[in-house]
């Protein structure tokens, strides 16, 4: 399997075979994968030998699989108390295990993470595909900052990048002066970071006298690590003051995939990319009854390896909810299915019988940019349900305190009409909130 074969900088996929394949047989492809991975995790996983000892003896297929219990986080983190470091999930010998990451920890404490040599290779080739598909090509020098320790959003990621052939600089994060003057200096045109990570830069570049956004000439952002990205209001608000592509080419989960998905030119949502690694399911939350994947089916997603060796994981309960906006072939001729992530279940509450996702929250602040920056934090105190959303939001720049309690009504009004609840909101000055090369958290909870 070569993955970094030449292509041609104008070809539209680099993996056409698979870009191009007819849902009906991928489905096909992945019958056939699931046969040997489920011979292999029984044969293989102490933790799924007894997890799943009613069916280990019968011919599970992908229809069947929706009658076995799901895999949950809490149960990888017992795991792996028991049996450190790779918990009893793992299907490899130590031998086997060429690298090894661990989670952000951002839901919890951290997993460790092991990959084989063979598993490090699907996760680049997956990932390659979504970074191509957002326009990264072999003639981009792109800088990637995210945190290279440990965290698989670091060097697995570069090595995504250096898969789809672009020139990688290992920035990672911290010193945002030197990173400003290494893409002046080396003609760096593409940046791999958070979606927060540009108001970091921005607060940097307004200390230099004459230098904005735009002087740093980057014509193409790839983004991820957070929700958000396909509000198509902060995404032109991002195209204008930097006058970069912005796309979201990054969605997955490090226990899972480090890259899923991905947004390209002609959509807002995200691209599945990696259905010949990783099947996926899209759950009922309330009943956990698999749905249909058609379009404006809304659940969770569930994943199920086709292909990993080392930490295989099946039926694993994502926590993001997702809606499916797309089945069809789209204009370019790719085939993968379409989604938006709206939330997440874990971080939902619930105010006067409404469940409120922060990522709609957000998408709400975000379409006010000339009254709020778009920072913002939810506070809750205690376990809920909650009489209103109580929050805390950063002011535009250059907007002056006399004019907080109107921008407040109308964020309030903005909130209302898109989430259905209540919110309450008190305006803060510009710059309020740290900015930060990692994630941002929107919710602040008081337990008391």
């Amino acid at each position: 399997m070569d993955l970094h074969s030449a292509r041609p900088s104008s070809a539209v996929y680099l993996d056409e075979q698979f870009e191009t394949l007819p849902l009906p047989d991928v489905r096909a492809l992945q019958d056939g994968l699931w046969t040997r991975q489920w011979d292999y995790i029984r044969s293989m996983s102490a933790f799924y030998h007894s997890k799943l000892a009613k069916w280990i003896d019968h011919e599970v297929t992908l229809d069947s699989l929706a009658e076995l219990p799901f895999t949950e986080k809490d149960e990888l983190r017992v795991s792996q108390e028991n049996a450190s470091p790779y918990g009893d999930y793992a299907a490899c010998g130590e031998a086997s295990v060429s690298r090894l990451h661990k989670t952000s920890g951002t839901t919890g404490s951290p997993l460790i993470l092991g990959n084989s040599a063979r598993d490090s290779q699907w996760v680049a080739r997956a990932g390659a595909r979504s970074m191509w598909a957002a326009g990264l090509r072999p003639t981009d020098r792109v800088v990637h900052c995210l945190n290279y320790c440990m965290w698989t959003g670091g060097f697995t990621d570069h090595t995504i990048l250096e898969a789809a052939g672009a020139t990688v600089i290992p920035f990672g994060v911290g010193n945002t002066r030197l990173l400003i003057d290494s893409i002046l200096r080396l003609g760096i045109n593409a940046i791999s970071c958070t979606p927060s990570y540009p108001g970091l830069i921005e607060q940097v570049l307004r200390e230099l006298d004459g230098v904005g956004p735009r002087d740093l000439k980057l014509t193409l952002g790839l983004f991820g690590g957070e929700a958000g990205l396909d509000n198509p209001d902060l995404r032109a608000s991002m195209e204008e003051k930097w006058g970069f592509k912005v796309r979201n080419a990054n969605f997955g989960l490090s226990e899972i995939l480090s890259i899923l998905g991905g947004q390209t030119d002609w959509t807002n949502d995200l691209l599945f990319h990696a259905s010949d690694v990783v099947f996926a399911e899209v759950i009922d939350p309330a009943t956990l009854q698999r749905l249909p994947i058609i379009e404006g089916t809304v659940g969770e997603l569930v994943c199920t390896h086709l292909r990993k060796e080392c930490q295989p994981l099946v039926r694993y309960r994502t926590r993001d909810v997702v809606t499916v906006t797309g089945t069809d072939p789209g204009p370019d001729g790719r085939t993968a299915w379409r989604f938006r992530v709206t939330g997440r279940t874990d971080d939902m509450f619930n105010v006067r019988g409404v469940n409120v996702f922060p990522s709609a929250v957000r998408v709400a602040v975000e379409s006010l940019p000339h009254l709020s920056s778009g920072m913002f934090r939810i506070m809750l105190k205690g376990d809920g349900p909650y009489d209103r959303i109580a929050m805390t939001v950063e002011a535009a720049e250059g907007m002056s305190a006399d004019r907080w309690p109107d921008a407040a009504a109308e964020i309030e009004a903005a909130i209302r009409a898109r989430v259905g609840s209540t919110a309450i909101v008190t305006m803060v000055p510009f710059e309020h909130f740290p900015r930060t090369e990692g994630k941002t958290r929107w919710i602040e909870r008081n337990p008391k």
